[in-house]
């Protein structure tokens, strides 16, 4: 009898005696998780929970179970001054201040020096500087019907300082300068902007596109807290480009625009930022060029539909970070969640390269598909490559459809540290190019389509990679057809309805085996215990590959089914370093560097390697 079907018949019966009911167990079971809830006065709530540690690369445990809310809580964080960048506030000399005060009984106020430059109807404040002065501008007070105008062609900053502004005819504030502009959101200070829902007071010559609008950079810092409510453009916008800095506190709600709009760039160096976007295919932070993350946390909600798009002839949704050009992530904290049918997390018509920090993505939304075209929800979408080279990220597509997938590049993708986990409809991971794994840990949950797929070769040289794909024909792993799959280092558990061939010009052997869903899997060399694995308990295939790098190729070893499993390290349900029990059956099995595809994916049909007595 084939060695193949021995091991097929044994396995196929075997029941694990200490797997979850859920597809999942208790993952990372070796650190301890407090989770506690952290609320302020405008009901905005989130779950924040103690990092676990493996290898040192953080995590929260559980791709399903993570949540993201609004959170207007400080942080701490500390800030060292460039003195080479002209961003830092601290290396700006003023040589004037003039103070604002609105008023709601009369008109607003002006005080400090050359009040002159300053003209005032009502609540209705310009400010224009035609001199070599840098001017540091204080607003302070409160407005129901009133703005703050500025002109300038030198830099200067606008301090506010506990300063409520409402224009119902268009922006609460107006800076029609191009130079660098500093907004410092004074300590301890609670400040309020809000436009109408009609721009009444836009001029033919002059752009008025938010709330806040400025032709120059926008540069905030300060530990102050500002809030910008939205009701017919952006909230924050600027036709150059827009930064914070560490501690400054700023949420932007919008029911008609993008949350934050830099022309050129977006770049958080630090602070807290929350952005409610309810609009209509709008983008929580969007821009013309780059979007950087270095510090700080980010949360964005975006919960408006989709609608159709005539310059590209498809549907548009709603994305959290749209960049036309490269996303960066540095550091920091970024929480997106995307409810709307086709939103996006991350969305990146160039590349996308996260390098540290944490990122996590929820998305709910379904694909919308008819005769006009179709858009589909994304947790990570980029044109060009996508890399991982540090820091955790976490995405969880709630949503169902083809192209319903966590992340998904039309370029490469690289991953080389960092955590990885993915849990999605379709395609969990995607690539239309070739697919790179040299490190980190990678966990890819597909449930109606391949875990892991390359749509050219896929190579994976190291780290830990658990890829749980779909029943039949979809696969843990998959490389398209002509071309390859290889395995040359790393951990690698890939299970689904097929089985991707593994090149025999690969560098590491593994074995290959047919096993019923919701079992528990030990894998020994001789007595020593290599690693336990348990399968999914549903929604999943019974084609399982493993590959470690203890096996040498040609070399028997022993495979445990239903056996307990304690002490060691885990990766959801990947433990090593454990002690593995008798179990309820158990064969041997041979490893081979050459894996024979099967019943799908992108090899073609045959036997995969079985074991044997």
């Amino acid at each position: 009898m084939n060695h193949f079907w021995i091991v097929t018949m044994l396995l196929l019966g075997m029941v694990a005696c200490s797997t979850d009911d859920s597809w999942y167990n208790d993952n990372w079971t070796q650190t301890s998780t407090s989770t506690t809830s952290e609320s302020n006065d405008d009901n905005l709530t989130t779950t924040s929970s103690t990092d676990n540690v493996i290898n040192g690369v953080s995590s929260d445990g559980d791709v399903t179970s993570f949540s993201i809310a609004l959170n207007k809580s400080a942080i701490s964080e500390s800030q060292t001054v460039d003195s080479s960048d002209d961003d830092y506030i601290e290396n700006t000399t003023f040589d004037k201040t003039i103070t604002i005060t609105f008023s709601t009984s009369g008109n607003a106020s002006v005080s400090g020096d050359d009040t002159e430059i300053v003209t005032v109807s009502g609540n209705d404040v310009v400010a224009t500087n035609t001199t070599d002065q840098v001017i540091r501008y204080v607003l302070e007070g409160t407005t129901t019907d009133g703005f703050f105008k500025l002109y300038s062609e030198k830099k200067q900053a606008i301090v506010l300082n506990g300063v409520s502004i409402t224009n119902p005819d268009g922006a609460a504030i107006n800076n029609q300068s191009k130079k660098r502009t500093f907004i410092v959101l004074n300590d301890g200070t609670e400040n309020h902007l809000s436009d109408g829902t009609n721009y009444y007071d836009a001029t033919d010559d002059e752009d008025m596109k938010g709330c806040f609008f400025s032709e120059g950079q926008l540069i905030f810092s300060g530990s102050g807290y500002l809030e910008v409510d939205a009701n017919c453009m952006a909230g924050i916008r600027s036709d150059d480009y827009v930064r914070t800095m560490p501690n400054a506190n700023i949420y932007v709600d919008v029911s008609s625009g993008n949350g934050i709009r830099g022309n050129d760039a977006v770049i958080v160096t630090g602070g807290v930022i929350n952005i409610n976007v309810t609009g209509t295919a709008d983008k929580g932070i969007s821009t013309d060029g780059e979007a950087k993350f270095d510090g700080g946390r980010t949360t964005i909600i975006t919960s408006g539909g989709y609608e159709y798009d005539s310059d590209d002839s498809d549907y548009t949704a709603c994305s959290g970070v749209k960049a036309d050009s490269v996303i960066t992530i540095n550091g920091g904290e970024l929480n997106i969640k995307s409810t709307g049918t086709g939103g996006k997390g991350l969305n990146s018509d160039s590349k996308i390269n996260i390098n540290d920090g944490v990122v996590r993505i929820i998305t709910t939304g379904k694909r919308q598909k008819d005769s006009q075209g179709s858009v589909s929800p994304k947790g990570i979408k980029a044109d060009g490559d996508i890399t991982f080279k540090g820091g955790q990220t976490q995405i969880r597509l709630e949503g169902s459809g083809d192209g319903t997938e966590a992340i998904e590049s039309k370029g490469e993708i690289h991953i080389e540290a960092g955590t990885v986990e993915c849990y999605s409809y379709d395609d969990a991971i995607n690539s239309a190019g070739d697919l790179y794994i040299d490190g980190g840990y990678v966990y890819a949950r597909a449930t109606n389509n391949d875990a892991i797929d390359a749509n050219k070769n896929l190579y994976i040289n190291g780290g830990v990679v658990i890829a749980e794909g779909a029943g039949q024909p979809e696969c843990g792993i998959d490389a398209a057809e002509q071309y390859k799959a290889y395995i040359n280092g790393g951990t690698v558990i890939a299970i689904g309805g097929g089985m991707q061939a593994i090149d025999s010009s690969s560098k590491q052997a593994s074995i290959a085996l047919t096993v019923s869903m919701g079992t528990t899997i030990g894998v020994l060399d001789g007595s020593t215990a290599i690693l336990a694995y348990s399968t999914p308990s549903s929604n999943s295939g019974t084609a399982l590959m493993i590959s470690s790098p203890s096996f040498k190729s040609g070399s028997n070893y022993t495979l445990r089914a239903g056996c307990e499993v304690s002490g060691g390290t885990s990766f959801y349900t990947l433990t090593t370093g454990c002690t593995i029990g008798s179990g309820s059956q158990s064969v041997e099995t041979t490893a081979t560097t050459s894996i024979s595809g099967s019943m799908g994916g992108g090899g073609m049909g045959g036997g995969m390697p079985g074991g044997h007595w």
